[in-house]
C-alpha cells in the first residue's frame, strides 16, 4: 500500500465530510463510518509521524465557516473530543490519565450526556450575552448571535451574583425528540424541508439567516463547558463550576455526576445506556472529564482533543432488512454515490427506507446486491448505512451490481476520480443535480470572483428558474432580480455590476471557475500556461495533457472527458458570447517575462492582496516561494514586513518595494 496515497484520500475524505457536517448540515456518513476513517488516518499518522500535515483532520476541528454568516473568533479553541467504543478503550485512557497526574488511586472524574445537538460558545461581559459563535473549525465559527438569543432555556443576562466580567459557556443546543417530530408534521404540511433527525434539525434552525425562522424553533441549551475567564474567579472543581451556572441560570443537565475512578465511569455508562430510550433528548454517549481544573491544566491537550475527556460512544443500532434496488445519487459535487433502496424498517426510533453503500469499492466488498438481506446500522443518527450482507438469505439469480456509465440524471460520462474510490458526472456546467455546487464555485472569490452570489442567493435563482448554467448568470435583467426576496433595487444592480465585472478575467480563473474535475488553482494555472489559448485546452487529448508536467493519466483522462460533453461545450460558448475574455497568454512558461525567477512576499501591500499579487507573479512566470532561501531572486516588502525582510537582507537579496513591484508587473500606482 501507498501510505502517502492512502493518508492523501483520508484527509481529503475526511475534510469534505467535516465540510458537509459542519457547514453544510447535510451529512452523507454515519459517525461510525466518519470515526472508522479518522482512526485509520491516526493510525497510520502515528507510525508515520514525518508525514503528518498540518492541515491534517487529526490537527483541527470541523471545517470553516460559512461566508454567510459574520466569523467570531474563539479565543480558546472549541476543540473535540477522543472517542472510546468499549470498556478497555475507557480503562487505556484512565491509565494515562492516573499517569499524567502521578496518582495510584482513582480519580474524581465528571460525567454527563454526550447529547447529539450543535456545540455553542456563548459570550457574557458584564453578566449580558453579547455574542455567539457556533464550533466552526475550532478556532473560529459563525457569529450565530441574533439566533441564539431565540433560544428560550438560555439566559440572556446573568441571574445571581458572582459571576465573571467576561465567561465564555459552552454547550450544546439540541432539540427533544416530542418537539422534533411535531417540527417534522408541521414542515411536511407547509410543503417546506423535512429532518433527517434532531441533530440536523438544531443545527439548520440555528443556523438560519433569518432569526425569526430560528425563534419558532423548539430549540434547547445545554452547557458542558468554560472558554474564556477573565476578571473573575472560577471554582477549582468543574462540578463546583456547574452548580455555578446553574445558579447563573444555565440549565445544567439533571444527568450531571460526579463519579470516582474507572469503575464509576463504566457504571454511569450503563445506567445512562439503560435509560437512553426514555430520554427527551437524543444522546449517542456519554462524556466524562477530569473534575479538577488545575488537573486538567496538567494534563493538556493533543492537536485536537483534551487529554483529560473522553467521549464514551454507544454502539450503533442496527436492524436486518432487505435491498430493493440499487441507485446512483448525484450530489451537488458531482460526485456520484450508489444508495440502497430498502424494505422500510425501523432503525433507533426512525423508519429507514434508504442507506449509503459509499462508493463501487464498497458496494464490491461487501458484495451488496439487490434481493439481499443485509444488516442496516444508524450510527450518531446520520444518513445509515449497509453493514453487511447476511449470504444465507440472498435469492438466486442476483447480479453483482455496477456504478452506470452514464449520469442517471444528465446522462453525461461517470468517471472514476484518480487514487479515488469516488465516480463522478462529468456534466458538472449543467447536470441538474450539480446546478448549485457548479454556480457557487463559478462565481467563488479564487474563481470569477462575484461577490453577492451566496449559497442562498443561488438557491433562490436555481429554484426560480432564473439560473439553470452558469452561462445564464449574464442574461440576468434587473426587473427580474429586484422581484426577488430580499433584493432591492440597488441590490439587484450591485449584482449586477459585480456579474459584469467578472466578464474581464484570466484564463486560469476561467479554467477553475468550470469546475473541471481534479482541476484546482496550480493545475488550471499550468493549462492556461502552456495551451495559452482556451481552445487549445478543449480541443487537447489525452496525450497533449500528459505532455503537461503533473499531469497524469488519470487526470487527463478526466479533463478530456469533462470537454467532450457537447453541453459543456455549449456553456462556454455561451461565456464567452455573452462577452467573457482575458488577455492573451505566453504559449509556454519559459516565454514568460519572469520565467526562472523566483519571489518572497512580506508584508502587506496596499493595492492588492498577497493572493492578487501571487497570481500576477505566476502569470508573468515566476515562481512565488513562502521563505528566503539564497534561491530567492527579488523580496517584495510591503507594510510591516517580517523576518524575510531581515534574512532578505543578510542574504543580500534584492529588496522590492511596493511602487517597484508594481512597476515590474507593468501596473501603476
Amino acid at each position: 500500500m501507498d501510505i502517502k496515497k492512502r493518508l492523501q484520500q483520508l484527509r481529503a475524505e475526511l475534510n469534505e465530510h467535516n465540510y458537509r457536517y459542519y457547514v453544510l448540515d447535510a451529512p452523507v456518513i454515519s459517525d461510525a463510518q466518519y470515526d472508522k476513517l479518522l482512526r485509520e488516518l491516526q493510525h497510520l499518522e502515528q507510525a508515520h509521524p514525518e508525514l503528518i500535515t498540518p492541515d491534517s483532520p487529526t490537527q483541527r476541528v470541523g471545517a470553516a465557516p460559512a461566508k454567510a454568516f459574520g466569523q467570531i473568533r474563539h479565543s480558546v479553541p472549541m476543540m473535540s473530543l477522543d472517542n472510546a467504543f468499549d470498556d478497555e478503550e475507557v480503562r487505556a485512557w484512565d491509565a494515562r490519565v492516573r499517569a499524567g497526574l502521578a496518582l495510584a488511586g482513582p480519580v474524581a472524574y465528571t460525567a454527563e450526556p454526550k447529547f447529539d445537538g450543535t456545540s455553542i460558545s456563548l459570550r457574557y461581559e458584564g453578566g449580558v450575552l453579547v455574542a455567539a459563535g457556533t464550533r466552526g473549525d475550532g478556532a473560529a465559527g459563525e457569529d450565530v448571535t441574533a439566533n441564539a438569543r431565540t433560544v428560550r432555556n438560555l439566559p440572556l443576562r446573568l441571574h445571581g451574583k458572582g459571576w465573571p466580567r467576561v465567561l465564555e459557556v459552552r454547550g450544546e443546543i439540541v432539540i427533544p425528540r416530542e418537539d422534533f417530530e411535531k417540527l417534522n408534521a408541521a414542515q411536511l404540511a407547509q410543503g417546506g424541508k423535512v429532518f433527517a433527525n434532531p441533530r440536523n434539525a438544531a443545527a439548520g434552525s440555528l443556523r438560519q439567516l433569518d432569526p425569526r425562522i430560528t425563534a419558532t424553533r423548539p430549540l434547547s441549551f445545554f452547557p458542558w463547558g468554560l472558554g474564556e475567564v477573565d476578571d473573575g474567579k472560577v471554582p477549582e472543581r468543574y462540578s463546583a463550576v456547574a452548580k455555578k451556572l446553574r445558579e447563573w441560570g444555565f440549565p445544567v443537565t439533571q444527568l450531571f455526576r460526579i463519579v470516582r475512578g474507572v469503575e464509576g465511569c463504566l457504571a454511569y455508562y450503563a445506567e445512562i445506556a439503560a435509560r437512553r430510550d426514555a430520554l427527551p433528548f437524543e444522546i449517542d454517549g456519554v462524556v466524562y472529564k477530569v473534575d479538577a481544573l488545575a488537573d486538567r491544566e496538567r494534563l493538556g491537550f493533543t492537536a485536537r482533543a483534551p487529554r483529560w475527556a473522553l467521549a464514551h460512544k454507544f454502539p450503533a443500532r442496527e436492524e436486518t432488512t432487505v435491498v430493493e434496488a440499487i441507485e446512483a445519487s448525484v450530489v451537488r459535487t458531482g460526485v456520484v454515490t450508489p444508495v440502497a433502496v430498502l424494505k422500510p424498517v425501523h432503525v433507533g426510533g426512525v423508519t429507514v427506507t434508504h442507506a449509503t453503500l459509499h462508493n463501487q469499492d464498497e458496494v464490491e466488498r461487501k458484495d451488496v446486491r439487490v434481493g439481499d438481506t443485509v444488516i442496516v446500522r444508524r450510527a450518531g443518527d446520520v444518513i445509515p448505512e449497509v453493514v453487511g450482507v447476511i449470504r444465507e438469505k440472498r435469492p438466486p439469480g442476483t447480479r453483482p451490481w455496477r456504478m452506470p456509465k452514464q449520469c442517471p440524471v444528465c446522462g453525461a460520462d461517470v468517471v472514476r476520480e484518480e487514487g479515488s474510490a469516488a465516480h463522478r458526472c462529468m456534466g458538472g456546467l449543467y447536470c441538474p443535480a450539480q446546478r448549485i455546487g457548479a454556480i457557487r464555485h463559478f462565481a467563488s472569490r479564487r474563481a470569477m470572483d462575484i461577490e453577492g452570489l451566496g449559497e442562498k442567493r443561488v438557491e433562490q435563482l436555481v429554484e426560480k428558474g432564473m439560473v439553470n448554467t452558469v452561462a445564464d448568470l449574464y442574461r440576468l435583467k434587473k426587473g427580474e432580480l429586484s422581484g426577488l426576496e430580499r433584493m432591492a433595487d440597488k441590490s439587484a444592480q450591485n449584482l449586477l455590476d459585480q456579474i459584469a465585472k467578472s466578464k474581464v478575467t484570466t484564463l486560469p480563473r476561467l479554467l477553475l471557475a468550470l469546475g473541471i474535475p481534479q482541476v484546482g488553482e496550480a493545475t488550471a494555472r499550468v493549462l492556461a500556461q502552456h495551451f495559452g489559448d482556451l481552445y487549445r485546452v478543449l480541443d487537447a487529448d489525452q496525450a497533449a495533457l500528459q505532455e503537461i508536467e503533473g499531469i497524469g493519466p488519470n487526470v487527463a483522462a478526466e479533463i478530456h472527458a469533462f470537454f467532450r460533453q457537447r453541453h459543456n461545450r455549449q456553456v462556454i460558448e455561451q461565456l464567452l458570447a455573452a462577452g467573457v475574455h482575458w488577455p492573451k497568454m505566453a504559449r509556454e512558461r519559459k516565454d514568460l517575462p519572469l520565467a526562472g525567477k523566483t519571489f518572497v512576499l512580506t508584508g502587506a501591500l496596499a493595492s492588492m492582496s498577497r493572493d492578487e499579487a501571487k497570481e500576477k507573479l505566476t502569470a508573468l512566470g515566476a515562481k512565488v516561494a513562502g521563505s528566503v532561501s539564497k534561491k530567492t531572486d527579488y523580496v517584495i516588502v510591503g507594510k510591516d514586513p517580517g523576518s524575510k525582510a531581515d534574512r532578505a537582507h543578510k542574504l543580500g537579496i534584492e529588496m522590492l518595494d511596493e511602487r517597484a513591484f508594481m512597476r515590474l508587473i507593468g501596473m501603476s500606482r
